[in-house]
């Protein structure tokens, strides 16, 4: 998602959720700031929905929820509220304390990439996810070519890194029993030529 800042002004944690609760738009708490979250466009909400249906699909019946685009989530160690694209929890959820609406034990989270949030889903973002104890794998998809980062966690402070460019990659999950082709991930979202050209010359 696209983030603009907000008027600079400090706010407690309890603060923010007393505004968010009865907001219009969502917005991300970051150490003291608000940020707005504008909406995504079709490519990033296509790809959200194909990755996140099949994922709910495969994991009928099975101890895991999964959530897309509107679960908020905590970090306490790093004072964070953030909506990600798609989030999977194992067993029962966990919620910030005296909440039932914010949720605080993901198993996985999927982000896809914005060109405004792109470098900060990679960085500070993936630090302040790492700081959550039973998080396990995080899966980054650009939406403007064929292209899926995956990190996932093989020991206490040790990251696997593998990356995903050709149509006939399937991208199969470390945390969870699930394989997907990038082709199926990918379905229905149209990659513009002005938009592949930036991101072939930045790479």
């Amino acid at each position: 998602m696209l983030l603009q800042s907000r008027e600079q002004k400090y706010y407690t944690p309890e603060e923010y959720l007393e505004l968010e609760v009865d907001s219009k738009e969502r917005h991300e708490y970051i150490n003291g700031e608000i940020i707005t979250m504008t909406g995504g466009l079709p490519n990033h909400n296509q790809i959200s929905l194909n990755l996140s249906g099949s994922l709910n699909f495969a994991l009928k019946g099975k101890p895991y929820r999964v959530f897309v685009v509107d679960q908020r989530l905590w970090i306490p160690k790093k004072q964070i509220h953030t909506y990600p694209d798609i989030i999977v929890v194992s067993g029962k959820l966990e919620f910030a304390k005296g909440r039932k609406d914010t949720i605080t034990n993901p198993l996985m989270i999927v982000e896809v990439l914005s060109k405004s949030t792109k470098s900060y889903d990679r960085d500070e973002k993936f630090a302040a996810y790492r700081t959550i104890p039973g998080f396990q794998e995080y899966i980054l998809i650009d939406q403007y070519t064929l292209h899926i980062e995956q990190y996932y966690k093989s020991d206490s402070n040790k990251w696997i890194f593998s990356e995903y460019d050709s149509e006939e990659d399937s991208l199969s999950l470390s945390s969870i029993s699930f394989e997907i082709s990038l082709l199926d991930i990918y379905d229905k979202v149209e990659f513009s030529e002005e938009d592949y050209s930036k991101i072939v010359k930045n790479y």
